[in-house]
């Protein structure tokens, strides 16, 4: 655990002296006081984070964590694991939504390997960090061991390193691909919420009310058997977890050490998220919520983080395609606050 103890230790919290600067001049600006909304928040915290006021998100990135679930023989999704392999490939060659809109947004999309069910190309140009082909069932037992749990999240952070020895990352998005993985996604918040499976499980891939039935049953039973303890993060991620949703928590912990804001996605990006700031709390002062999620479980997530989303567009893809949205926005808010002249900067007097 040296990796992830020593990533923890260095997690620093934002620069208050800047936050507070920013929020002075959002204040001052030739404009009514609060009329950017959200906006003002996002630019307040940003500089925060980069001990400036005029912060500058040249290089963008988001990662695609891709891992296979051994939940899915409990007919969970309507899709098989093949799909995840599939999808991996798609990502590579550019031909999927995250790889649109992630172009549009000016992000380099990355696909990172942590569980897939099948081997890919050596040479294929993805982050390989596989921990094993895909975790176990967890209704019928640990999703992993906690060395696995652990090995997950310490291959998150390695991914990030490795991002930054490419080309430094100045804000990065999180994304998933993983068949079946809004059922331990649903497990995870299950865990720390304390509400019944039923209030909290979502149609994922698009299941008709038998499916639906079946899954709350599997993640109820899953709960029960596994008993997974609230207190401990990686005990959860091993007993219901996914080897991709570890890869995310680290990412979240590798970027917040090295001071640098995280985008997360949907249900999946959230719940990795989630493990991340229980680990290490004073991450989630880098965390932004792209959007609220259609899947029931997220809104829940982010009560527990304290995050309010950016956008409430329906959306329950994943990849990453929320936070390729919301760096748009994050975007307009550093260049909000940089660019609109003050009162005092326009020579515009104020007599009220």
């Amino acid at each position: 655990m040296n990796i992830l103890n020593t990533t923890i230790s260095n997690i620093q919290a934002p620069d208050l002296n800047f936050y507070r600067a920013a929020r002075e001049r959002l204040r001052n600006q030739a404009r009514p006081s609060g009329s950017l909304g959200m906006l003002e928040d996002i630019a307040a915290r940003m500089a925060g984070i980069f001990g400036t006021l005029d912060v500058r998100l040249n290089n963008k990135a988001i990662v695609t964590c891709a891992g296979d679930h051994g939940v899915c023989a409990e007919g969970v999704s309507l899709f098989s694991s093949e799909v995840t392999y599939q999808m991996v490939h798609n990502f590579v060659n550019g031909g999927a939504s995250i790889n649109v809109l992630g172009r549009h947004a000016g992000a380099r999309v990355y696909v990172a390997d942590f569980g897939v069910n099948r081997d890919f190309e050596p040479d294929l140009p993805i982050f390989h960090k596989k921990v094993n082909k895909g975790t176990k069932n967890f209704a019928k037992g640990p999703a992993m061991t906690r060395n696995e749990a652990i090995q997950s999240i310490e291959s998150g952070i390695e991914v990030f390193r490795e991002l930054q020895i490419q080309k430094a990352v100045d804000i990065l998005g999180t994304g998933d691909m993983g068949i079946g993985n809004t059922t331990p996604s649903t497990a995870i918040i299950a865990v720390y919420s304390k509400m019944k499976v039923a209030e909290l499980a979502g149609r994922g891939t698009g299941i008709d009310d038998e499916g639906l039935e079946k899954k709350i049953r599997v993640i109820e039973t899953g709960l029960e058997l596994n008993r997974p303890d609230p207190d401990d993060p990686i005990d959860i991620l091993s007993k219901v977890g996914g080897f991709e949703i570890g890869g995310l928590c680290g990412l979240v912990l590798g970027a917040a050490a090295s001071g640098i804001p995280v985008v997360c996605d949907g249900l999946i990006s959230t719940a990795g998220a989630l493990l991340a700031c229980e680990i290490a709390p004073p991450a989630v002062k880098y965390l932004f919520a792209s959007h609220n999620s259609y899947e029931i479980g997220h809104r829940f997530m982010l009560k527990h983080l304290g995050l309010e989303p950016l956008l409430d567009m329906k959306l329950r893809l994943g990849e990453g395609t929320g936070s390729a949205l919301a760096m748009e926005i994050i975007d307009a808010a550093t260049r909000a606050l940089c660019e609109i002249k003050t009162f005092d900067e326009v020579a515009i007097k104020d007599e009220q």
